[in-house]
C-alpha cells in the first residue's frame, strides 16, 4: 500500500493534525537568536524542546517560509511522521498530496 504525504501551509490543518496525535508546538531550546527551530513535541520527554504558543509557532513558521509535510495514514493506522520543508519560493494555497512508494520497506 502506498503512503501518502501531504504538504500544507494551512495553520488549522497543521494544528488539527498535531493535536489529534497529542502533540504540542515547540522549539529547540537555546538555539540562539530570535525564533528557533520548530518541532512538534509528542511528549517523549525531550528536554531540548521548549513549549511555545500556537501564535508564536505560526509566526516562526510563516517568517521562515516553511511548509508542513505529514504522513497520511492508510486505514486505522496512526503516524507521527512529519517534517518542515521550505516553500521553495512558491505559494502553496492549499494542501498538496504526494504518493510515496513504500515497497522498499
Amino acid at each position: 500500500m502506498a503512503i501518502q504525504n501531504v504538504r500544507t501551509i494551512d495553520h488549522q490543518a497543521i494544528r488539527e493534525w498535531v493535536e489529534g496525535r497529542g502533540g504540542n508546538p515547540a522549539v529547540v531550546a537555546d538555539t540562539g537568536g530570535e525564533g528557533g527551530l520548530l518541532r512538534i513535541d509528542f511528549g517523549l520527554g525531550d528536554e531540548a524542546l521548549e513549549p511555545v504558543s500556537w501564535e508564536e509557532f505560526f509566526r516562526i513558521f510563516d517568517e521562515n517560509g516553511l511548509a508542513f509535510v505529514y504522513e497520511q495514514e492508510p486505514d486505522d493506522a496512526v503516524s507521527f511522521t512529519c517534517t518542515f520543508v521550505s516553500r521553495d519560493n512558491e505559494v502553496v494555497d492549499e494542501t498538496e498530496s504526494m504518493d510515496v512508494d513504500d515497497s522498499m520497506s
